[in-house]
Order: C-alpha cells, then structure tokens, then sequence
C-alpha cells in the first residue's frame, strides 16, 4: 500500500477577535483569572446568523483544495469532523458538499463525532481510504462554532473561557514517494470517562423528550452548555458536564502515552520529530506535556493563546499555521495528538 500525503492545508478564523476582558465582567472575574488557568488571552467568535461550522469548513477546504492544486470537482470524498454541526441532523459533511458546489458529483460525505480528537479520526480513516486506492483525492475537515452554545455567566465560566471556533482542513493523496505522508495512525478510547466531560441533552437517553422546547427556552440567553450539577431543570436547553479535575488528569496520561506510541511504531526517537502539534487543549496541559516529555520549546507549535481550544479544529489550524509560517520542510517529521471527550485520544506521524 501506498501512503497518504498532505498535499493541501488551508485553515480558517472568524474575524470577531474576544478577549479576556471582554468575558471577565461577565463571569465576574478578573481577565489575569482567565489566562492563569488556561493560557487563553484571546479568541474568535464566528459572526452570528453568518458562520456556520458548515461555512467556516468550506473556507478552509477552498485554501486546502488550491494549495493542492486541484479544483473541488476532483474531491472523491468527504470526512467532516465536529461536536457542533449546523443541524442535528443531517451531519456537515453533505452540506460541505453542497457549499463547494460538487452534489453533481455525488460524492460520499462522512461525519465524524470525537470532538477533540475527531480531525485525527477522521485523518486516519482518509488515509486509509487512500492507502487502499479507493479514493484519490479525500478532503478531511474539523471545523467548530461553539461561542453560540457556551453559558457566559459565573455558573459556566470554567468552560465559556476555553472554548472557540475555528476550522482546518487538509487534502489527501496518494504519495509518489514511499517514505513520506502519514506515517501511521494511532486511536484509542475509554468509555468508563464518557460523562466527565459531555453535553447530555438533547440527547435519547430518555431523561429528555423534545417536546420540552418551549418557546420561552429557545431565546439566545438560554442557548447554553454549562457544567451541570445535577438532573436537567429549564431554562437551559442544552446541559452538559465539565469534570476538569478528571479530565486534566487523564490528558496528563495519555498525551505522552500516544506520542510515545507513534514514535515507537515508526522505530523512531523523541528527537527524530522535527515539531509536535497536538490539540490546543488548555495551555496548562500543553506546558506539562513538554516538561514531561523534555521536549523543545521550538518544536511544540503553540497557538491556544490566540485562539482558545477549537476542538475538532484545533489541530488542522496549528498544523497549517505552522506550514504557512515556513517551519515545515520537506523530510520534516511531525507528530499530531489530540485528547478529549468520551475519553478519546490519538496520533498520527506524518514525514513531510
């Protein structure tokens, strides 16, 4: 089989630019509280009733696409990663499709729901999809707007401050040389953990019923994910839970743990990988990862200060920032890690 190489990468931000102490008053604390504990100084909000993850993934994929050097009549197929698509239902992935003028072509559209760790599930599955020859040019996608859904007051502060929108995307094609591309994928989960950090209604679990939207909770003030701290109970439409403590404590694991994994797989060493781009989690993670794994400040891009943590996101915009800034040279060696919700984690090596 022959590997899967990047052949475009293209990301996308929001113009409206958020910080801290634009949020600070309104979760009644000081905008020093907000970067302390998360790295965060600012991010981007997408433009109400104007961006959409849908909107916001196509413009990354437009960049991706003509870096490739192809046109969106070429794309074979679609992988769309994201926890906040357009509607319930249907998925993005066909909507991209329809954004980029190609539904004539009819080609398949997959939606992949691992938030943090989903453009890393949905990469491996395009590679495998190239690997195989089945598809020739597959356009993978994370893309997020969370700023609509985030509860602003005190109550939802520990996870209003975290969170932002964004998207990447990266085209995948077979690799003329059989040393470069994606090197392997690695994707693990534990659903002991899938509650620690969730959003748990709407959902049909059966503690929900959708004739519970009233109009009184459809306003945009109560369009909310906070932590819950217990059964659902109005005006909140949506409810989540946000266990920081364990959700710290499980990424300061398995970080390294599938970094170490992808680098062994390829018989390589820690100081063989030219940089490491892992999910813009929480700036407190990032600094612990390279602490304990001794690595190069230069060698971890860093971008979570700017942009908060855009989930799905996260990694495809680091990634093409950093390919953009000129650090990427062909032969270069890059490890890609992701962790988040369910739990779920991954990595991906890739020799440019």
């Amino acid at each position: 089989m022959i590997n899967a190489r990047i052949a475009g990468i293209g990301h996308y931000l929001p113009e409206r630019v958020v910080p801290n102490n634009e949020l600070a008053p309104r979760m009644d604390v000081a905008d020093t509280w907000i970067e302390e504990r998360t790295g965060i100084r600012e991010r981007r909000y997408a433009l109400s009733g104007e961006e959409t993850a849908t909107t916001m993934g196509a413009a990354a994929s437009r960049i991706a696409i003509e870096r490739a050097g192809i046109t969106p009549d070429d794309i074979d197929f679609i992988v769309f990663a994201t926890m906040s698509a357009d509607y319930l239902v249907p998925g993005c992935g066909v909507l991209l499709q329809r954004e980029l003028g190609i539904t004539h072509r009819e080609v398949g559209a997959l939606d992949i729901r691992n938030q943090c760790s989903g453009f890393l599930y949905a990469l491996s599955v395009a590679d495998k999809f190239v690997k195989t020859g089945t598809y020739r040019n597959v356009l993978v996608v994370g893309a997020e707007r969370q700023s609509f859904n985030l509860d602003y007051s005190p109550r939802g502060r520990d996870v209003a401050v975290l969170f932002a929108d964004g998207a990447g995307a990266v085209v995948l094609q077979p690799s003329d040389q059989p040393d470069r591309g994606i090197l392997s994928t690695h994707l693990h989960a534990d659903g002991t953990y899938a509650e620690e950090l969730s959003i748990i209604n709407p959902g049909s679990h059966g503690n929900y019923h959708f004739n519970r939207y009233k109009p009184q909770y459809l306003n945009a003030e109560n369009e909310f994910v906070h932590p819950n701290d217990g059964p659902f109970e109005p005006p909140y439409l949506f409810t989540g839970v946000f266990n920081g403590f364990q959700v710290i404590k499980k990424a300061f694991e398995k970080f390294p743990a599938v970094i170490g994994e992808a680098i062994r797989a390829n018989n390589l060493t820690l100081d063989a990988v030219d940089f490491f781009v892992l999910h813009q989690a929480n700036g407190r993670i990032l600094e612990f990862v390279q602490r304990n794994m001794n690595l190069p400040v230069g060698k971890l891009w860093n971008n979570i200060q700017r942009y908060g943590n855009t989930t799905s996101a996260s990694v495809p915009i680091a990634l093409s920032e950093l390919w953009e800034a000129g650090k990427i040279r062909d032969g270069h060696v890059v490890c890609l890690s992701a962790f988040g919700s369910g739990f779920t984690w991954a990595s991906a090596l890739i020799r440019w």
